[in-house]
């Protein structure tokens, strides 16, 4: 079997360790009802082992990670925390032992969330590409400046290195392991299992501007951005969009740039990419996505993809379709 170990510590964030887990147990069901056998063990280490309390109140109970020898384990994941208990973690002479050892011998190692400072500081993440949560980009940055941090992937997999950014992220970073030890048909049972909307690809922004546009939640355009999203195909100028909103063009322009940090054209031309980089790993023809986005022509959709992305669509859909 292959073994995943978790190395936890007090106040760690429990999604962090929960979701990825239940995607490898979700793993072990979906091969039981083809009549396979289980593939994953998951099991969680900290410092001393016994009961380990994340920061929601939640315990989980743990082995000493100095019973977890070196390549017992085929993939080591260190979870994430807010700032105070990660430092603690870094203090504890038994995880910063351990911790290189384990993923010396590992095929795989990474983080989950700010797990990856944990790792930074230990130097295992030096000229390597990671994901780390969106406000750890910068400080992790100057923290270690030898660390290249992507600040717009869900999870980046550099060689042996798998890293995933903010919380849920694991789940989608679990799946993709899935996706790379099994199959792609086994991961997409697991995700249609979970109820999840949809399996997310690691090139994914981690801040949608849809996202971004509604994190307040008394953005006075939300119910206008989601119809934006449910109808990229329609046309989103601003004269039609300030029609809907009921102001004029002068007025809609300034408050939706004063709401969202961007221009209404830039707004869509960003949810319009966003929404044709998914459609493309899906595998639809250029013709299909240029239509449903909003984009077309072809040549239309190729000229705004290469300039944001710096890739061809037809190559990016032949490098992503089978995620």
């Amino acid at each position: 079997m292959h073994h995943v170990a978790f190395i936890v510590y007090p106040g760690f964030e429990l999604l962090d360790v929960s979701g990825p887990a239940s995607v490898f147990n979700g793993a072990n069901r979906a091969l039981k009802q083809q009549g396979r056998p289980a593939f994953y063990k998951v099991d969680l280490s900290s410092a001393q082992g016994g009961v380990i309390k994340s920061s929601s109140g939640v315990g989980v109970e743990t082995r000493p990670v100095i019973e977890l020898q070196p390549g017992e384990a085929q993939t080591v994941l260190v979870v994430g925390a807010e700032r105070e208990p990660l430092l603690l973690a870094l203090g504890d002479p038994a995880l910063r032992a351990a911790v290189p050892q384990l993923a010396g011998k590992a095929e795989r190692f990474g983080s989950v969330c700010t797990g990856g400072f944990f790792l930074a500081a230990l130097g295992l993440l030096d000229g390597r590409r990671i994901a780390t949560h969106w406000d750890s980009c910068k400080p992790l940055s100057k923290a270690f400046p030898k660390v290249r941090v992507d600040p717009d992937a869900l999870y980046v997999v550099d060689g042996r290195l798998w890293t995933s950014a903010g919380v849920t992220t694991g789940i989608d970073m679990a799946l993709a392991m899935i996706a790379h030890d099994l199959d792609a048909t086994i991961a997409g049972e697991v995700a249609k299992r979970l109820v999840l909307y949809a399996r997310r690809p690691g090139y994914q922004s981690q801040f949608s501007p849809v996202l971004q546009a509604q994190v307040k939640g008394d953005s006075p355009f939300a119910e206008l951005i989601g119809w934006i999203q449910s109808n990229l195909d329609a046309p989103l100028d601003v004269p039609s969009l300030a029609a809907r909103a009921g102001l004029t063009e002068r007025t809609f322009h300034r408050k939706f740039v004063a709401a969202t940090g961007k221009t209404p054209a830039r707004f869509v031309e960003i949810a319009r990419l966003d929404a044709a980089r998914m459609l493309l790993s899906r595998g639809l023809s250029l013709k299909s996505v240029a239509a449903q986005v909003g984009l077309f022509p072809t040549a239309r959709l190729t000229e705004a993809f290469e300039r944001r992305f710096g890739v061809a669509p037809r190559l990016f859909r032949e490098m992503h379709a089978e995620l």
